[in-house]
């Protein structure tokens, strides 16, 4: 299969790409680099050394025998990925590349309107380069699980049955987004199943849940193909901070509580994730919706994990609650659907001590490159 990859230099997007080639898919990567940009921009750095993306590419077809083009460039600038979608004539177009922290949309005025911006008008250029060029193309477009947000009720996939005064409907499922970037993927959700029904495109949209892991098959294979590892208050998970501050020996910082609970799933769910939504598409003007997580987790618990491992590795990691910079529920239930990708043949890989052990492995071996002022937030949402 014509596989594009959009931000296929990033932390998902780059193992995907690898995994797909692997599978004996055709695979291009679209990417505007932009991802390095941010690292100077907030003075910070992925743990593990990013080799350049030609180089990376290059590393790959000299292991494997297998060729993955790159195009340089913006989804925002539309003469530019029409230009990619002739010559690529893609039969899957993976969508990753948006900004994709919380913390990036909620600094400033600025970083809010330039991730509004890049991500909802990038989805709407693909969308109709789709209807233009290539309109069997099978979009697979990253979500997210905060679109839904924290409600009372269990979180079904993407839709929900209502009765209401008497009569009986199915509704897309409420969005409570958290923060301007979980807004985008919900202006994203919208535009998507809009252009399903009037144009005919296929999609499927992968609510995914918060993603752990470092490195996959692939990207093992060689030190210039590993993957990224984040760790900073901006665009580092709580799970990876958690495990970086154990590296260096820095309190486990707990936002409140740390009862608030999300969904989670391995790097190498992701992958494969993306295989089995390109191997079983939707049908023509059919938008679809995926509950893309494995686990769930309480912050709380992660922090418990994380000092679990540490202390077996021999480093001191002591717990404490600092004030959450978020605006969110801390006590609140969580119970999400997550069946379909299950049914379809996903094996998940879960969240073990072994695991753990193998990121803050890495996180010790380039323990000189992290910036230790970087592990703690700065962006407050008020």
């Amino acid at each position: 299969m014509r596989i594009i990859v959009a931000g296929g230099d990033g932390f998902c997007g780059w193992p995907t790409a690898l995994y797909l080639s692997k599978q004996g898919h055709d695979v291009s990567i679209i990417d505007n680099l932009v991802r390095r940009d941010i690292d100077d921009e907030l003075h910070s750095n992925s743990v593990t050394p990013i080799a350049p993306l030609e180089e990376r590419v290059e590393k790959w077809k000299e292991i494997t025998g297998k060729e993955i083009r790159t195009y340089i460039g913006d989804l925002n600038h539309y003469d530019f990925l029409t230009q990619v979608f002739k010559q690529e004539r893609p039969e899957a177009f993976v969508h990753f590349a948006e900004q994709r922290s919380a913390p990036y949309s909620m600094i400033d005025r600025a970083h809010a309107v330039y991730t509004q911006s890049n991500n909802v008008l990038g989805n709407l250029n693909v969308l109709y380069a789709i209807k233009e060029l290539a309109p069997d193309c099978h979009l697979i477009k990253l979500g997210t699980m905060g679109e839904y947000g924290q409600p009372n009720i269990d979180i079904e996939e993407g839709y929900i049955e209502i009765e209401h005064k008497g009569r009986k409907d199915t509704l897309p499922y409420p969005k409570q987004p958290g923060s301007f970037y979980h807004l985008t993927k919900v202006h994203d959700t919208h535009n998507i199943m809009f252009a399903c029904k009037i144009w005919g495109i296929r999609a499927t949209d992968l609510n995914q849940g918060i993603v752990y892991g470092l490195n996959t098959d692939e990207t093992r294979m060689d030190p210039v193909l590993t993957n990224r590892l984040d760790y900073d208050g901006v665009f580092g998970t709580a799970l990876n901070r958690f495990l970086i501050q154990a590296a260096i020996g820095h309190d486990i910082t707990v936002y409140g509580s740390g009862s608030q609970t999300r969904a989670f799933l391995n790097i190498k769910d992701t992958v494969r994730c993306i295989e089995i939504a390109a191997n079983n598409p939707a049908e023509q003007g059919e938008f679809r919706v995926f509950n893309q997580f494995t686990e769930s987790f309480s912050v709380k618990e992660l922090a418990e994990m994380t000092k679990k491992v540490a202390e077996q590795k021999g480093l001191t990691a002591t717990i404490s609650n600092i004030e959450n910079p978020r605006v969110e529920k801390e006590n609140h239930y969580y119970n999400a659907v997550n069946t379909k990708l299950i049914d379809l043949g996903l094996e998940p890989h879960l969240l073990t001590d072994e695991v753990l052990d193998e990121i803050l492995t890495d996180a010790l071996q380039y323990k000189e490159r992290i910036i230790q002022d970087n592990v703690i937030p700065k962006v407050k949402w008020k």
